[in-house]
């Protein structure tokens, strides 16, 4: 087996498991943190796929920023920092189900669309045409998420500050 295999496997196995606890866990600030070494494990496949800049960016930007912007909304609305079993409802069967029709649906829309053809990186798609794709074509939806996150960092202030 290739080294690049195994680093795979382990990757992907820490980022299904720390997913899933991001989902199952009843303390938020925990959840936060799994989220971490989610976004931690993307950004060691997006190395191993030789893709630096979008290493640094999944780094600078995902963890260092929004994971931080979480902490600071959970301790700005004062959310329960301990285990809280309001968090809990019963409609993990449905949850699971509609799970597991949407993997098959986006595996069969994969199917359908790549069927056993590989997809070849090239060059090309490095660090130069990422920044010109994000700065020129796909400048607007960049902005729309950071007002959409701006939006909801105000909107946790303003719900924290109505006592």
């Amino acid at each position: 087996m290739v080294p690049q295999q195994i680093v795979f496997g382990v990757l992907a196995a820490t980022i299904a498991l720390s997913a899933l606890r991001v989902v199952t866990s009843k303390n938020i600030v925990h959840c936060a943190l799994y989220l971490v070494m989610v976004l931690g494990g993307i950004a060691g496949l997006y190395v191993l796929l030789g893709a630096e800049f979008i290493f640094a960016v999944q780094l600078i930007v995902y963890i260092g920023a929004i994971v931080v912007l979480f902490l600071f909304g959970i301790m700005l609305t004062r959310a329960p920092l301990g285990t809280s079993s309001d968090l809990d409802n019963d409609q993990r069967w449905l949850a699971g189900i509609v799970a597991l029709f949407l993997f098959g649906a986006l595996g069969a829309v994969l199917h359908d669309a790549f069927g056993s053809e590989k997809i070849h990186i090239s060059d090309a798609q490095r660090t130069s045409a990422v920044g010109l794709d994000i700065f020129s074509t796909y400048v607007v939806p960049f902005e729309v998420i950071s007002v959409v996150l701006l939006a909801a960092l105000v909107g946790a202030v303003v719900i924290a500050r109505r006592d």
